[in-house]
């Protein structure tokens, strides 16, 4: 199993807003390309929150690298462009690729 890992540090003043459009409009979107079997998004609890934003974590399982690969070459650069364009200037965003053990 591998998890696709997606740590975004929001601005406070677009948090809500932001959680709101992840949680109907864009994790949607990443599920219904068929590449993850399940997610979870995640509020980091420490370091915590600043003035400056907050953190969260959102995780995709798929079940191997040539999924996630699939999915890296297929559906993540529009869905990261929407993201982008969307919320420019107000996070940091970066991603790791884990494997359960």
């Amino acid at each position: 199993m591998i998890i696709y890992n997606v740590t975004v540090k929001v601005e406070n003043s677009i948090q809500n807003e932001w959680l709101k459009w992840m949680e109907e409009k864009h994790i949607p979107a990443v599920m219904a390309t068929g590449c993850f079997t399940k997610n979870k998004i995640m509020r980091l609890l420490e370091p915590p929150a600043d003035e400056q934003g907050t953190t969260y974590a959102v995780q995709y399982f798929c079940k191997d690298m040539e999924t996630l690969q699939h999915y890296s070459k297929q559906h993540a650069p529009a869905l990261q462009a929407d993201h982008m364009e969307r919320y420019k200037g107000k996070y940091v965003a970066f991603r790791t690729v884990m494997e359960v053990v």
